[in-house]
Parts: C-alpha cells; sequence; structure tokens
C-alpha cells in the first residue's frame, strides 16, 4: 500500500498559490513544490499545519494508491 498528498489539487480547488501556502507553513516553495508532487512526504505535524491553513481535514490531504 502506498499513499500520495492531494495537496496540489486542493490549493487548486481553494485558489491558492503554493508559494502562498510554503509561507503559512514555513516552508520554502521548494519544499512544498516536493510535497505537491508527491517527491517527498512532510512529517504527520506539518500535514496538520497544511490542512489548518487549507481548512480541511489531514485525512483530506491523503490518498492511497
Amino acid at each position: 500500500m502506498s499513499v500520495a498528498l492531494r495537496i496540489k489539487e486542493i490549493i487548486k480547488e481553494k485558489k491558492i498559490h503554493q508559494k502562498d501556502l510554503a509561507q503559512q507553513v514555513g516552508v520554502s516553495k521548494v519544499t512544498m513544490s516536493y510535497w505537491c508532487s508527491n517527491q517527498t512526504m512532510p512529517s504527520i505535524e506539518t500535514l496538520g499545519s497544511i490542512a489548518k491553513v487549507l481548512n480541511v481535514r489531514i485525512a483530506d490531504l491523503i490518498v492511497e494508491n
């Protein structure tokens, strides 16, 4: 079982830019880009921060492949 993040889809739905989300979460634009393209995964704590900024549940950010 593998999982992927839906950050890219959710920020598109909410009309938020990756750089703005990165700034609000406190990470670099490059790091956010890696997360949006599923090249790396953030910690569960960081997922919580992302979910809070996007006003979604952590579960909404994760999809099982």
